[in-house]
């Protein structure tokens, strides 16, 4: 572990509540040293405010191991970070150098709205989840690897869109605040496999319609939400969900 340890100045978003006004606060952070962790950064800086009486920052967190999606942070413009396919609590101080300056933000959005600083609601996304992500085939217990022959190509597209943490970095990137790359992956994941085919159509409905009801905006296809994707999910799934959308309403007539 490297002994040589850096000065940072943190310029933070801070804000007491969904309808308080906010603003950036500057922060001096000594003795950082680069084989931390960002969100033990913030751990060590959170312990010197609450040291003198001041009120730490507040930030989403949980596995810290890249699965859960919750360590939602704007860095230096960029969703989670500098890094490509990282996300905050994987991202390391290493990557930054002595003396800079970082920019730490919550998620711009409608439909992500501040709780306080640095934490955002991403309710929205449960709430499209509830709207028809779920299968009613009865599984039992776990079959043979076997007994459900599914294709490669297919089984490896639904791999692939199943690695979506939903932690709305898409949503953070998007000049429209669009949640269609979340959406897609999860529209695909489902259609890709024998299982989701029961509720494929009603899926794409419930769930496209809900995006819209939550207020996220619409894909003009720039292709920024597959770059910050901590997963790398492709904005394939975007055109299939698009595809299960129209075949489901051609369907329902």
């Amino acid at each position: 572990m490297s002994s040589k340890t850096m000065r940072l100045n943190l310029k933070i978003w801070r804000q007491k509540g969904p309808k308080a006004n906010g603003k950036m606060v500057d922060y001096t952070l000594n003795e950082v040293n680069p084989e931390m962790s960002f969100l033990e950064m913030m751990d060590v800086l959170n312990q010197q405010l609450v040291e003198r009486g001041d009120e730490p920052v507040a930030f989403d967190h949980d596995c810290r191991e890249g699965i859960c999606g919750m360590c939602s942070m704007f860095i230096n413009g960029r969703a989670h970070g500098p890094m490509t396919g990282t996300t905050t609590c994987q991202l390391h101080m290493r990557h930054f150098n002595d003396g800079d300056t970082i920019v730490i933000e919550p998620w711009r959005a409608s439909a992500f709205p501040v709780i306080k600083d640095l934490m955002v609601d991403r309710s929205a996304f449960d709430r499209i989840i509830q709207a028809g992500g779920y299968i009613s085939v009865n599984t039992g217990s776990a079959p043979d690897a076997n007994a459900l022959p599914i294709p490669k190509e297919n089984a490896d597209m639904a791999f692939d869109a199943a690695t979506c943490i939903g932690c709305g970095a898409c949503v953070a990137t998007c000049k429209n605040a669009s949640a269609m790359l979340f959406v897609g992956a999860k529209v695909s994941q489902l259609s890709l496999l024998p299982q989701g085919q029961p509720e494929r159509e009603e899926r794409a409905i419930r769930m496209v319609e809900q995006m819209d009801k939550e207020g996220f905006g619409n894909c003009t296809n720039t292709g920024a939400c597959e770059v910050e994707c901590p997963k790398g999910i492709s904005i394939e799934n975007i055109a299939r969900m698009n595809r299960e959308y129209l075949r489901a309403k051609l369907v329902q007539k």
